[in-house]
């Protein structure tokens, strides 16, 4: 009964805040991955982001205007990952913050003498745990254009892999899904990379992967869904198991 009932309340928003056919084919034209899909695929995609709109409160700062159109290319990226998951994987979380461009959080840090640091790093993005997700525009409307990269997506596999605590680089997995088995691929990928990257070896994703295990899966998943046929080729067991947590097939 639950489920008839929020069917009902979905197709009852979609009908009455439709995202409009020029929005919707903008959006594609902006967003690779989005393009890519099936037209089944794309109209789940164009619910979803329906939906985020809905749920999430989208909110530019610094001046920054976002329009229509800027609004559904964000969720259209957004929902690119909960394809196949549904928007209840975004659930505990309400905004996104965009900033023009890259912003510098400030960060006190203790170090083991215990020194206190204060940190500013520029940054493209932020995902806090039930908190918002944090975004640059200029980053945003830069997708794609480095091959592999898209903030958004980035931040979002953050928040999936949240869902369980802390980023760890291990979100809840699917019932058929080995937790044993993503630990050592993802662990044994990590490792090779990082012995690589070493010994000044080039690197098949950005070297921010290596930073820790939280960031290598955004990273990978950037790619996963940017860039599948190079993950597919230089990381195929990564690629696999990305395949059966997010349940779509780019490559």
């Amino acid at each position: 009964m639950f489920d008839k009932i929020r069917n009902w309340r979905v197709r009852r928003l979609v009908a009455r805040h439709p995202i409009a056919e020029p929005l919707w084919q903008a959006a594609l034209r902006r967003c690779a991955p989005a393009r890519r899909l099936g037209a089944s695929d794309q109209a789940a995609l164009r619910v979803l982001a329906t939906l985020f709109l809905d749920h999430k409160s989208l909110e530019p700062v610094q001046g920054l205007e976002l329009d229509d159109a800027d609004r559904v290319l964000l969720a259209a990226h957004a929902c690119l990952p909960i394809l196949k998951l549904g928007l209840d994987w975004y659930d505990g979380w309400h905004s996104v913050i965009v900033y023009p461009d890259a912003f510098i959080p400030h960060r006190t840090q203790t170090d083991a003498a215990g020194v206190v640091h204060q940190t500013r790093t520029a940054r493209a993005g932020e995902a806090w745990e039930r908190g918002p997700a944090i975004l640059s525009w200029a980053d945003v409307l830069d997708a794609g254009r480095k091959p592999g990269h898209n903030v958004v997506i980035h931040e979002m596999a953050h928040k999936l892999d949240m869902l369980n605590g802390e980023a760890n680089g291990c979100p809840p997995l699917h019932r058929r899904m080995n937790r044993r088995t993503w630990t050592q691929v993802f662990s044994d990928a990590w490792d090779r990379l990082r012995d690589d990257h070493r010994h000044g070896l080039p690197l098949p994703i950005d070297p921010y992967g290596l930073e820790n295990e939280a960031e290598f899966f955004a990273v990978v998943s950037e790619q996963f869904f940017e860039a599948p046929a190079a993950l597919h080729q230089h990381l195929p067991e990564v690629y696999r198991q990305l395949e059966q947590f997010y349940r779509q097939h780019p490559y």
